[in-house]
């Protein structure tokens, strides 16, 4: 296809907006090498396929391919025996679940469901499900290996969390006992993966230990006391052990995946062409497009279309008819009237469908296939090249006639225009009048009469007209066939304010002809604004008719449902109201014969009685009974973890702890009991919990867990001790709050000698998780608490 033509006719800004509705990175270089194409069969296929996706996009929304990464470097790798990284491995993962994904959109959920062209592209994928799970259990995040990810792993982990653990007691304990007086601050810090404490410089002989480094100012020396060395030592060991590991199993999860290279390169192709696919169908229905249809005798047939790189609120559709009674259409009226975006229109549509995308018009819209499409459209002049706005437009005029033929769609923009108007004109009809022999389908716009004159006296050449409406020197933008337009510019030059004896004189210059011709066109077109009108009228008419004709047959049907209900509903009602009455009457009658034969008490016969009158009451408790049901229905946005709701079924409260999936269930806590369940029987619990979901952390195993930071209270007493128990009560204290995520916490310390809340005032000041802290103000306990706001 002429590139000149698909820049001229802007179809890069089409494919621009294809490729933002891919969201793959193999699917957007899908759609930036998207090209016409000239095989109708193939064109067809690409039909089908936007038309198949845009089907099920309205059905059941567009899959996600954002998990589709490029993975043919990997694949190389493992083919030769490579070993794979957490990152490449969790990369192969994630293109495996979303082939998951991909294949269970693609399955048909209901037996009904008629199959299209799709469904050969989803039964190629195959998820790998063991692989990718294996994958995922071992790798949870990209750089992280779980410790579950084989024994020898969590054996080593396990003694490094012992070690940690005595580390930091020992610490602890020196760092609270007999280390404290020589401290900088009482904190357990890091230098170089060895555990350190800061050891103020005048103490340095009274530390015995390693030194690691100093501070900026030399004050600060950070010591490895010789209790830890060789729990550090045995750490780092440790840790030596922990990567020759992991390399054992990323090596073993390679080795898995180089079973399969072949099925994940067949999956990541497949899901880069559904992305592409997709993206057609997503660009489709954006643009509230269709599919036309394509014939290969060159027939044009536009119902309504629409600029697509126009405001579709705004944009004027346009009929367009070429190719069936004439093979020429020439297109007049004023500037700014709409001709150039007609013809882009036309042009434009001819490559997006030959390219397989659907276009904005509405259906059985029809297209022609076209070898080529030659544009010119636009002033090309160039200094470098001396070639004036004449010179450039015949330059590409001439490189067209080398090549025409009648499987080639042309398209003039102002043909014949920069030069003498009588030369340009007679130029513009011989090029019409070649291409128009030669069977060639064309489309001009010009302000030239002697072309309407051409259209009007030669068979198979027809004119056309962008409207524009005189009073308001406003265009309306329709196009009109069949009759040639007006330049208008007499009316125009006196509505802006041109003197009307100029007007008059330059009347006077127009030949008897021209302006006879001039008067036709007003004619005809006042007789087409009045038939156009009446037709109008006609057709509100017959809506109006048409929509009273609906509304009664949708009442009468309306109420002939509700009558068949009404019935059905007393019918059933009846049946079951005289069927429990005869089973409560033979029951009766039963035990009244039974009282009489054998000899018993009045008592057993009241409490008989009573069992009837119970369930005689019943029939009318079922009416009454019904399940709870949700205040209000509940998507699956709304739950969150840690999210506190109530169990309607059971009539219990709880905590979500995980996430609804794709049927809407999520994993509820309810005090000991664990359960799954649909958020339909979930009703969400307004008052505020004492926590957030952030409250759990992830292990190094990679599971969830909850902390003791789920109770934590937000008010901490710490009346009666000493600022030493004070500082590390709150200590403990605030880590906790941090964890559950408490914008704000509560010290109560009392007021007292103000030594206890110095004290604590003192510590808060060197705490990085501590946003600011302020005395407690009148009704939040004064100057004996301290409300702390953290991070």
């Amino acid at each position: 296809m002429n590139q000149k033509s698909l820049t001229k006719l802007e179809y890069n800004k089409i494919i621009e907006l294809l490729t933002e509705q891919a969201s793959s990175f193999g699917g957007q270089s899908r759609c930036r090498r998207l090209k016409p194409m000239t095989d109708i069969a193939a064109i067809t296929k690409a039909q089908e396929e936007t038309a198949a996706a845009f089907t099920r996009i309205v059905k059941k929304g567009r899959p996600s391919f954002g998990s589709v990464h490029p993975v043919s470097d990997s694949l190389k790798r493992l083919e030769i025996g490579g070993t794979l990284g957490s990152g490449e491995l969790l990369r192969i993962c994630k293109v495996l679940e979303n082939t998951a994904q991909v294949k269970s959109y693609g399955r048909h959920e209901n037996a009904d469901d008629a199959e299209d062209c799709l469904d050969p592209l989803f039964s190629q994928l195959e998820p790998l499900t063991p692989l990718s799970t294996e994958i995922r259990r071992c790798i949870p995040e990209e750089d992280e290996i779980s410790d579950d990810a084989s024994s020898t792993l969590l054996k080593i982990r396990r003694s490094m969390n012992q070690i940690n653990d005595k580390v930091h007691a020992t610490l602890t304990s020196l760092v609270n006992g007999s280390l404290r007086s020589y401290l900088q601050d009482p904190i357990i810090t890091m230098r170089g993966d060895r555990y350190c404490v800061p050891v103020k410089a005048e103490y340095r002989s009274q530390v015995q230990g390693l030194i690691h480094d100093q501070s900026a100012t030399g004050s600060t020396l950070f010591i490895e006391p010789m209790s830890v060395v060789k729990l550090n030592n045995d750490l780092k060991e440790l840790y030596a052990k922990e990567q020759e590991e992991i390399q054992v199993i990323l090596a073993r999860l390679s080795a898995d995946a180089a079973e399969h290279t072949d099925a994940i390169r067949t999956d990541y192709s497949v899901l880069t062409e559904l992305d592409f696919i997709f993206a057609k169908g997503s660009l489709a229905l954006s643009q509230n497009a269709s599919m036309p249809r394509f014939n290969t005798e060159g027939r044009i047939h536009i119902r309504e279309g629409r600029h697509p790189l126009l405001d579709k609120k705004t944009v004027v559709p346009i009929t367009v008819m070429l190719g069936a009674d004439f093979d020429l259409l020439i297109v007049t009226g004023p500037n700014t009237g709409g001709k150039t975006v007609s013809l882009k229109t036309v042009g434009l549509f001819t490559l997006m469908g030959q390219a397989g995308l659907h276009i904005p018009a509405l259906d059985r819209s029809e297209l022609a296939v076209f070898d080529q499409v030659y544009a010119d459209i636009g002033d090309e002049q160039s200094i470098e090249q001396s070639l004036s706005t004449f010179s450039s437009h015949m330059t590409n005029i001439v490189s067209f006639l080398k090549q025409v033929n009648d499987r080639s769609l042309v398209l003039f923009d102002e043909l014949g225009a920069g030069t003498d108007p009588t030369e340009g004109a007679a130029l513009a009809i011989s090029i019409l009048n070649y291409l128009h022999e030669r069977g060639v389908r064309t489309m001009a716009t010009t302000h030239y009469s002697e072309l309407k004159v051409y259209a009007l006296s030669t068979p198979g050449v027809e004119n056309a007209c962008c409207e524009f409406d005189v009073e308001t020197l406003r265009p309306t933008y329709h196009l009109l066939i069949g009759i040639p337009g007006k330049s208008n510019a007499f009316a125009i030059a006196g509505k802006l304010g041109l003197p009307e004896h100029i007007i008059a004189d330059a009347r006077t210059r127009l030949s008897e002809q021209d302006e006879s011709f001039e008067d036709l066109l007003t004619d005809l077109e006042s007789s087409r604004r009045t038939i156009e009108k009446e037709q109008e009228e006609i057709a509100a008419y017959k809506r109006e008719l048409e929509r009273l004709k609906t509304e009664v047959n949708d009442k009468k049907e309306k109420l002939e449902a509700q009558r068949d209900r009404i019935l059905k509903e007393a019918n059933e009602k009846a049946r079951e109201i005289l069927e429990d009455a005869k089973e409560t009457a033979d029951e009766t009658i039963r035990n009244f014969h039974k009282f009489g034969k054998e000899n018993i008490s009045a008592a057993e016969m009241e409490k008989e009685r009573e069992r009837l009158r119970k369930k005689i009451g019943s029939v009318s408790e079922k009416t009454k009974l019904g399940a709870d049901r949700p205040k209000k229905q509940h998507k699956p946005g709304d739950f969150k973890l840690g999210e506190s709701v109530k169990v309607l079924s059971m009539n219990l409260t709880g905590t979500v702890t995980s996430l609804p999936d794709s049927r809407g269930n999520v994993t509820v806590q309810m005090g000991i009991l664990r359960s799954q369940v649909n958020i339909s029987d979930l009703e969400i619990i307004e008052e505020a919990p004492s926590y957030t979901a952030k409250g759990m952390h992830r292990t190094g195993k990679g599971k969830m867990k909850m902390g003791k930071s789920f109770s934590v209270s937000p008010e901490i007493n710490l009346l009666g001790k000493t600022v030493d128990e004070a500082v590390a009560a709150l200590d403990k204290y605030l880590d906790d709050a941090a964890l559950a995520h408490l914008s704000s916490v509560r010290v109560v310390h009392g007021k007292g000698t103000g030594a206890l809340r110095a004290g604590i005032h003192n510590y808060l000041r060197r705490q990085k998780h501590v946003r600011s802290f302020r005395l407690g103000a009148f009704g939040e306990g004064d100057a004996g608490v301290t409300i702390v706001e953290l991070k």
